[in-house]
């Protein structure tokens, strides 16, 4: 699946050129690592996104401009930097939080308010008349690209659908199970009946516009 790689804990040599196994790179953009998680690559998305923000400043921080427009900016600006692939994330509640700062991060440097000034977050909302959006929007993006997935005869659904044959020996680890990217879209009815849901394209569409709206 788009986003997940094979690390092979061995030196692989195609052709005679040897590989040499790392615990993360860089491909298309995307920062992949050796344990499957997401939190690299969301905190480097995160760090682009603010440096994009920066060098608009002129734009963004210190301008006229109506505050529609300025939040319109943002999010069409740099929220695309920082959710580039979001639809491919499986998000653990660390991820989350850093996400939702991010969030307000942007808020208070359009409205130039320091972390000295001892504002709160709802606050902040406020002056700028938002609502937490962002984990919306990448629920949405889930969501969108899931249900396509979902629709289609392709090597993604046969990859989601697919199981390996054979016994698997079964460890214990501490902690909870991890989350897995049908997780955050299925519902206690099972994946049968979200793929049921996900073929008629405009019922989907509107039970997650429905579903996961704005934390106000």
């Amino acid at each position: 699946m788009y986003g997940q790689w094979i690390f092979f804990p061995w030196h692989y040599s195609p052709n005679q050129k040897q590989l040499e196994n790392v615990k993360c790179f860089k491909y298309l953009g995307r920062l992949l690592t050796d344990d499957g998680r997401c939190t690299s690559e969301i905190k480097s998305r995160i760090a682009m996104a603010k440096a994009a923000f920066s060098k608009k400043k002129n734009l963004l921080f210190t301008s006229k401009l109506d505050l529609n427009l300025r939040k319109k900016l943002v999010k069409c600006y740099i929220w695309s930097i920082a959710l580039y692939g979001a639809e491919t994330w499986t998000l653990r509640a660390v991820d989350q939080k850093h996400l939702e700062s991010f969030e307000m991060w942007c808020w208070r440097r359009m409205e130039k308010i320091s972390w000295t000034d001892y504002v709160r977050n709802e606050e902040v909302l406020i002056r700028v008349s938002e609502q937490r959006n962002i984990l919306h929007e990448i629920r949405k993006r889930k969501a969108n690209w899931i249900g396509h997935v979902l629709r289609r005869n392709c090597l993604l659904k046969e990859v989601i659908e697919g199981k390996i044959e054979g016994r698997i020996e079964v460890t214990r680890r501490r902690g909870r199970r991890r989350k897995k990217m049908l997780d955050y879209l299925g519902d206690r009815r099972g994946y049968c009946h979200l793929k049921e849901k996900a073929l008629d394209h405009i019922k989907w569409r509107d039970c997650f516009e429905r579903d996961c709206g704005p934390v106000v």
